[in-house]
Order: structure tokens, then sequence, then C-alpha cells
């Protein structure tokens, strides 16, 4: 090993290292949001330590000069014997060897994983099989961001694969921007490009003072881009429409309460189609939430039963004395891709569901699947509401031994200005049904006003606690703030309580089946409304939001029992009003007593957020041109100062954005000879570049060459416009739109191979 060699090597090596650790903080990086949909646990300790473990596995490889698919084999190996001793080790040899059992083990893992994901709710709890997907994949991100950076030297294609990860549990459970997350992802990211180019630069005396323009520059550029992000993003327009829980195409449900962007997005679409036999339509439930903790509310994570099962829909809470109905209901999913299949309470028989793995909850009487959608669905609901009478339901108390005690449960931190409300409200009534009246009556008065827009701009656009205390005071909000603040005060009386997500019974259409109107279900009737349990009925819907659906009343036993209204769902006159239209369609009513003209405001197009999002597409297609662009200046100005290595790398670049291999193998002699003989370029430009680069080579000053002057900077600027000559207009437009160079180095195994030249 001669002196040099000596002298590199412990450079080259910290530089290895370096980029190891600038690997891992920006996998830790993308990990760390999966914290917001997954409960932290020991998952997060086997994530980091696979990691740890396959990036130090091939960095060891690589000092023994291992060839590169060597390194990967042997990364591949430690995941297997970490995810086999984990996770598998009661079916391996010796705990760390995979058998025939191991491998039949993990597409179970998967398949249940892939169910808990599909059904559950953010935050997902922590099981075996959610642990062995979470930590199997960072542990295979890990090998494939290793090769594509130390291997493959591009840096900027793993980047985007990091980012893309780590944008993935912000599109399953959409949340406000976790600014501190993203500046640290984009730190590491920075921090990753530039460990990368390091290890690749010369380990020469006047290394630092050559380099030192380039990764302030760099930095800087990464600063104002966060800055710009951070404070940027929250004024630019937000899209239209947001999906839900489903990820396929159409709108979803979301099971989280966060329904306000739902309800106030500009574009309606019918969702569902529903017809009934019963003498009012039916709300349609997807899910109920019962948990109130940590200020908010979690939806139900009941188990499903096979809807071939006697016990698919459980029994009815109701007594032999109080009368049922017996209806059937017709919906056909329209434009809805979610997990749950909307129902009418309470749905004791289902049919016409196709495809996935659908199920029934006992506990709420209501139907999802672990795999599929209800998109295109088309399917039969047989339920059975209860129908007692004004003295029955009276009489009865709100509390019985088959309610939850999370329907009960209270936080610790609950304003006591909620309970001192709700008993003022309540003061005057005499039993639990009363009670939950005179709320409703408070709730529907004209103390409180309907608004979607009012809680958003105090900041109060939720659900939880705080959020309720808030709208008690402003007394203005949508759906969730009139469920969740009804549900709280039901529970500061001492009733269960829960709040349901569906929709609202839709509006009716011109078109009849069977002698049955049909009824269509918009978007934007997506809905939340409280329930109180009473012993010996079930589960009595209520509506407190102010304008919307009808209160819920009971008949007394003396009257006719059609006339009795149906505590879950409003009446026929009612659905025809504008008011039962849903959230959004309330805020048309408001527009229209107002003077507002309600049919231009539909029909008026915004010019705008097409401004906007044309805008934004023509910056993010002009990134890859400008970047390059700012890195050809950079070499040009270093180039001018006597840094000949940026003049040749100036135009290696060049030759791949044209299409031309650039190997590692290749002397830059021969390089320079067939850039002239195959493409064309100048010679005595070319050779001047050449001249430089092979001087600096064996030079002990380093690669600053002073001597030459200007002459290698517009040698090089000359060599890149004739290559840029040489080829189509097409291949022109496009090396100079989407430049290779980005993502392909010169020398990298992505450069292409030296042609064969005929002797």
């Amino acid at each position: 090993m001669s002196s040099a060699d000596r002298v590199r090597s412990p450079r080259a090596r910290g530089g290895e290292r370096l980029l190891a650790f600038s690997i891992l903080a920006a996998l830790v990086a993308a990990l760390l949001p999966v914290v917001r949909v997954v409960d932290p646990g020991w998952w997060l300790v086997g994530a980091l330590a696979l990691a740890a473990l396959v990036l130090a596995a091939g960095y060891t490889a690589r000092r023994y000069r291992l060839p590169a698919v060597a390194v990967t084999l042997i990364e591949a190996a430690v995941w297997v014997v970490f995810m086999t001793l984990v996770f598998l080790n009661s079916t391996a040899l010796l705990w760390v060897i995979p058998t025939l059992d191991t491998f039949r083990a993990v597409p179970v893992l998967v398949e249940s994983a892939m169910e808990e994901i599909a059904v559950g709710a953010a935050p997902l709890e922590t099981t075996l099989a959610l642990a062995f997907v979470v930590v199997g994949a960072m542990g295979l991100l890990a090998i494939v961001v290793d090769h594509v950076v130390v291997t493959a030297r591009m840096p900027l294609l793993a980047s985007v694969g990091i980012i893309a990860v780590s944008l993935i549990p912000a599109i399953a459970a959409p949340s406000d921007v976790d600014v501190i997350g993203f500046v640290f992802l984009a730190v590491t990211v920075l921090f990753l490009i530039r460990s990368e180019t390091r290890s690749r630069e010369k380990p020469l005396e006047r290394e630092a003072e050559r380099t030192a323009g380039v990764p302030a520059t760099a930095l800087g550029i990464g600063a104002i881009a966060i800055v710009v992000a951070v404070v940027a993003t929250p004024v630019l327009p937000q899209p239209g429409a947001r999906a839900g829980s489903g990820m396929g195409p159409g709108p979803g449900i979301d099971a989280t309460l966060q329904l306000g962007d739902d309800l106030r997005r500009p574009q309606e679409t019918t969702v569902l189609r529903v017809r009934t036999d019963a003498p009012t339509v039916p709300y349609l439930r997807a899910t109920t939430l019962s948990r109130f903790e940590g200020g908010v509310w979690e939806p139900d994570r009941s188990q499903t039963v096979s809807l071939d099962s006697e016990r698919a829909f459980g029994e009815l809470a109701s007594g032999d004395d109080v009368r049922l109905g017996d209806y059937t209901a017709r919906v056909d999913v329209v434009n809805l891709d979610s997990p749950w299949a909307p129902v009418p309470y309470p749905a004791v028989g289902i049919s016409g569901l196709a495809g996935g793995l659908w199920g029934a909850v006992p506990y709420n009487h209501t139907v999802a699947t672990t795999s599929g959608s209800t998109q295109g669905q088309s399917y039969e609901v047989v339920y059975t509401p209860p129908r007692p009478t004004l003295e029955q339901v009276r009489a009865a108390a709100s509390v019985g031994a088959q309610v939850r005690d999370e329907t009960t449960e209270l936080p610790t931190d609950v304003s006591p200005a909620i309970a001192e409300l709700a008993a003022q409200v309540t003061a005057e009534a005499t039993n639990d049904y009363d009670r939950l009246t005179a709320l409703q009556r408070w709730f529907r008065g004209t103390d409180f006003r309907y608004s979607l827009e009012a809680p958003v701009e105090e900041g109060f656009d939720g659900s939880g606690a705080d959020a309720v205390a808030r709208f008690l005071e402003v007394r203005e909000g949508y759906c969730v703030h009139f469920a969740s603040a009804f549900a709280l005060m039901a529970r500061t009386l001492n009733m269960p309580s829960r709040i349901v997500v569906g929709y609202l019974p839709g509006t009716p259409t011109s078109e009849s089946v069977d002698g049955q109107p049909v009824f269509a279900v918009s978007s934007s009737q997506l809905h939340a409304w409280p329930e109180v349990f009473f012993e010996g009925i079930g589960w009595i819907p209520f509506e407190p939001t102010s304008g919307l659906g009808v209160p819920t009343t009971f008949s007394p036993a003396a009257t006719t029992p059609g006339q009795s209204t149906d505590p879950d769902a409003p009446s026929p006159q009612a659905t025809t009003t504008p008011t039962a239209a849903g959230d959004a369609a309330q805020i048309d009513l408001e527009e229209q007593r107002s003077g507002a003209a309600g049919s231009s405001t539909r029909t008026t197009l915004d010019p705008m957020p097409i401004f906007g999002a044309v805008a934004a597409v023509l910056v993010l297609l002009s990134l890859p041109f400008l970047i390059r662009e700012l890195r050809r200046r950079q070499q040009d100005q270093a180039a001018r100062r006597g840094d000949a290595a940026a003049a040749w790398q100036a135009l290696q670049e060049a030759a791949i954005d044209v299409g031309i291999a650039v190997p590692a193998s290749e002397t830059p002699r021969t390089f320079a000879r067939r850039l002239i003989d195959e493409h064309g370029v100048p010679a005595s430009e070319m050779n001047t570049v050449l001249t430089a680069i092979e001087r600096v080579s064996y030079s002990r000053a380093g690669t600053r060459s002073y001597w030459m002057g200007d002459a290698a900077a517009d040698a090089a600027a000359a060599v890149r416009v004739a290559l840029l000559a040489s080829v189509p207009t097409p291949r022109r437009i496009l090396a100079l739109v989407a430049p290779r160079s980005l993502v392909i180095r010169p020398g990298s195994v992505y450069a292409g191979t030296a042609p064969v030249r005929a002797r």
C-alpha cells in the first residue's frame, strides 16, 4: 500500500461511517410519523435496532471490499436472523434458523396485520402481527436505501423514497402538520445528501478550503426551502376533497370525528341511494365512538362476526313490552370507498354484500369488512327500530348492565363548567328522558347557531373536551360539536352515551322502485349524532344539531301507533326541506335567507384554485431544471476559481444528461477521445479540460489550477453546448427539463458501461 493510500483509508472509512449514520438518521425521521398511527411500544426499539444492525453489517462488509451483491445478501441475512429471533423463534432451529413452519407463519402475521390496519382506528394497539410488519418494513427499507445511496450513489432517489414513506401515516390518519417532524426530516435528508457527497471527495490537504463554499450554499438553500415550506404551506389553498379512511376512489368516511374538511368541501357528490318500506327514511350509521380518552372520541374496536353466524347482530336490548318495527332498506353505493357499510339501526340481517370478508359488530349493529370496500356494493338490510311509548321511555332509566364502562367514563381534565351547565339546563326535568330532551331543545334553540367556519377561526375544529368547552362559550359549530357536547353532558348526568358517524337520510329524487321513493345521499350529508342507552329499550339517538334533521320525540300510548315519531329517523316532510339535506345544505339555506343567490353560488367557478394548482404543477416540473442549473453555475464558479475537478465533473454530468455513458472504468483521456470521435465535441476545448484534470490529478497542490484562469470553465461550457447540439431535439429538451445527472452520478453502476471499441 502506498503512503497516499495509507493517508486516504482513515478518511474514506470516516466518510463511510458518516454516510451510514446519516442513512440511519433519515430512516428514524421517516419512522417517527408512524407513532401517530401505532401506539408507541417495543416495536419502535426493534425497528431502530434492526435498521442499525443492517447498516452496520453493510458498512463492515464494504470495509472488506466485498462485491455489492454480497453486501446486500449479508444485510438480508441479518434481517432474516433478527426477524426470526424476535418474532418467530418458536418455529426456528436454534431460534434463528428459519424452517418451513417459519415461512408458513409469515403470511398469517401479515394477513392479520392488514386486517388490523383495515378495520382499526388510529392509534392502533401494538400487536405481534402489527409489530412484525412495521419492524420488518423498516429493515427492508434500510436495505434498499443503503443499496441506493452507497452502491448506486443515488442519494436524491433514496431521499424521495424516504419522504414518500414518511407521508404514508399522514395519508392514513390525516392530522395537523407536524412542523418539528417535517424540519427534522428535511435536515436529515440534507445531511444524507451531503454525507454521500463527502464520501466521494478526495481527502487532499486543501479539501476544507476547496469545499467550504459548496456546503454553505447547499445548507443555505436547504434552510430557505425549509423556512418557506413551514411558513407558506399553511396559507396555500387546501384541496377541495379529501378521502376518509378509505384510500380508493371516491369519498370515504372519517371515523375520527375530523369531519370539518369533509363538510367544507366545495364539490358535492352522491354517495348512496336508499329506499325503504318504512314510513320514514332512516339515518344510516357507519360506526360508533364510545371511548373518550385524551380529550378525543375514539372509534370502537369491537371484533366483527361472520354475517352467516347467528351471533352476527347480537340480541336486541328492547324488552318484551316495547313495540318493534320490522322494515327493509335497500342501499346502493354510488361513490363511497369505506370499510364500513352504512346501515339503518338496529340492523338484524343483511344480504347482497360481495367481495372481501364482511362481518357484523354485535355490540353496535354495524357492518364492516377486513378486506374490500363499499364501492359498487348493493345490499339489503333488515332492521327493527324500537317504538316505545312516551310513558315507557320516561319510566326507563338511562343505565343498564349491557353497556360498557367506556360509555360512561369521563377524563379527569373535563371542565367543571360543562357539568354545571348540564345540571342547570336539566334542573326542571324529573326523569332521564326529559333531561335529554331538555338538552336537545336547548341546543336546537336560538342560543346556538350552525356554522362550519366559526370553530375553525377560533382554533377548535375538533371534538375534545377543550373544543366542547369553547363551543359552549361561542355557541357556534357544526354536527361534531353539537354531538360531542351532548354526549359529554349526558355523561356528566350519569347516562351512558356514545357518538355515531354516518349519513343523514338524504333528499328525495323523482325515481321510485316497487312503489318506494328513492332518496339520494350526498357526501355533504356525512353526519355525527349522539346516542344514549335506556334500560329495556336500547340505544336511543338524539338530534341536537341546530337546523338539521328532526328532534327525537315519542308519542303517548293513547296515540295511534302509526303517528309516533321514529326515534332514529326524521319525518318524511323533514327530508324534503333544505335543513335535512346535510351540514353543507344548511349553509345554502342561510345564504338564501340573507338574500344570496344560492344557484349562482353553486354554478360560479372560482378560478383561483385552478390557477394555484397549475402554478404548483409548473413549479414542480421546473424544479429539476432549476436545481441542475444552480449546480451548473456553482461548478462554473468553482472552475473559474481554479477548481479543474469542478469543470471535469460539469462535463461528465452534461454527458449523462444527454444519455452518454460515464463509466468509472474509463480514464479521462479515453473518455475525452470518445466524446471527440463519437459525439463531435470540439477537440481543442475538450483537450483543454482534459489537460486541466490530468495536471491536477498528479499535482500535490490538489485540484486547483490557477494558472489556467477561466480557460477550463469556458472550455467545459463549450463542450456542454456541443453535447446538447449533438442529440435530437426531444433528447435535448429532456436533458434540460429532466436532467438524469440529478439521480445518476458519474462512475456509478447506473452511469452505463464503456462501449467496446473496434481495434
